[in-house]
């Protein structure tokens, strides 16, 4: 069996690390549980076009609730990022950031 998870993880891409990936870890200012949400850069960005013509830049807004049952405070985030997907702005209502 060993032969055959040595050949199938060969001919297999190697498997992305999570690099279009960005997580958020939000803090309920209600009941303080600390909720996170994973922002897929691929995917999950809406694209912003300058009016001046200028270079687009992303956005993303995401709702997230405590996930334990017992707070159904909702947490808006909403990010900003530069044409190359990068976080420029972070903002959050009915919570806080967690690092």
């Amino acid at each position: 069996m060993g032969i055959l998870k040595r050949l199938s993880s060969l001919l297999s891409s190697p498997s992305k690390a999570d690099s279009d990936a960005l997580w958020v870890t939000v803090k309920c200012k209600r009941c303080g549980e600390v909720t996170r949400a994973r922002i897929d850069l691929r995917n999950d960005l809406s694209i912003q076009y300058d009016e001046a013509g200028g270079m687009p830049t992303y956005f993303c807004r995401k709702v997230l609730m405590s996930e334990g049952g017992h707070c159904f405070q909702r947490m808006e985030v909403a990010l900003t990022f530069d044409p190359n997907r990068k976080l420029v702005n972070r903002e959050v209502n009915g919570g806080e950031f967690v690092d």
